[in-house]
């Protein structure tokens, strides 16, 4: 066998045994056990904490229906549910219909809703108001779904995935922030129902059972910060 022969054998023979490395698109959905995808730096810069009040609650915002509306607007008498949502993330498809389903409940049980999409359609075209339009009618949202078009509610809440939930009681307060529940994949294996218990106790006034959990998606793009114009 010659030198040459030889040496190809062996960096075959190398480049067998060693293991295989699956690479994984940034946004797409983990594996439930996996962590949380990590959220672009230095974007979201304030922090909606456990008993406080939603911030920028008062700001208009342009909703699927053509019309202006903020936070204070969609308030119910129960408590406030906020969603941050966008539509081109895997997570966020993962868990739109219980979005939906979840959501639309709520309004039922005088918990107002809104949801509010803070990425950039410059980084995301799939998630311009067109689209967002289109989607809301596709799963079967009856809350308002709308544009954070400078992204400063989503950089005053803190927010920094989709989808990130926060809910308010009726005195305003944030008594639950986090995850919808603890499976994106699959929901008949759902185990912890965070999200629904903590309306299902804000509804009827009682104290939510667990207070925050940790969101799981896609970080969420904002758009650029706008430049301060004060001299």
């Amino acid at each position: 066998m010659t030198p040459i022969r030889f040496s190809s054998l062996v960096f075959l023979a190398a480049l067998a045994a060693m293991p295989a490395v699956a690479v994984a698109h940034p946004d797409a959905p983990a594996k439930p056990a996996d962590k949380a995808s990590p959220a672009p730096a230095n974007e979201a810069t304030g922090a909606a904490e456990i008993g406080q009040p939603a911030p920028m609650r008062d700001v208009k915002m342009m909703n699927v229906n053509g019309k202006e509306l903020s936070i204070a607007d969609a308030a119910g008498k129960n408590g406030t549910l906020v969603f941050f949502i966008c539509n081109h993330c895997p997570w966020v498809k993962a868990w739109q219909t219980r979005i939906a389903s979840i959501g639309n409940s709520a309004m039922d049980k005088g918990v107002g809703v809104i949801a509010i999409n803070s990425n950039d359609p410059a980084a995301y075209p799939e998630d311009g108001l067109d689209q967002m339009k289109t989607r809301a009618k596709e799963v079967g949202y009856k809350f308002p779904y709308v544009v954070d078009g400078s992204s400063d509610v989503g950089r005053a809440f803190g927010a920094t995935h989709t989808p990130e939930v926060y809910l308010f009681d009726a005195g305003g307060k944030l008594v639950y922030h986090g995850a919808v529940d603890d499976n994106a994949h699959e929901e008949g294996a759902v185990k912890q129902h965070w999200l629904v218990d903590a309306v299902d106790a804000v509804a009827a006034g009682r104290a939510v059972p667990v207070a925050e959990t940790k969101a799981m998606g896609c970080g969420i793009k904002l758009r650029a910060k706008a430049a301060s114009t004060a001299g």
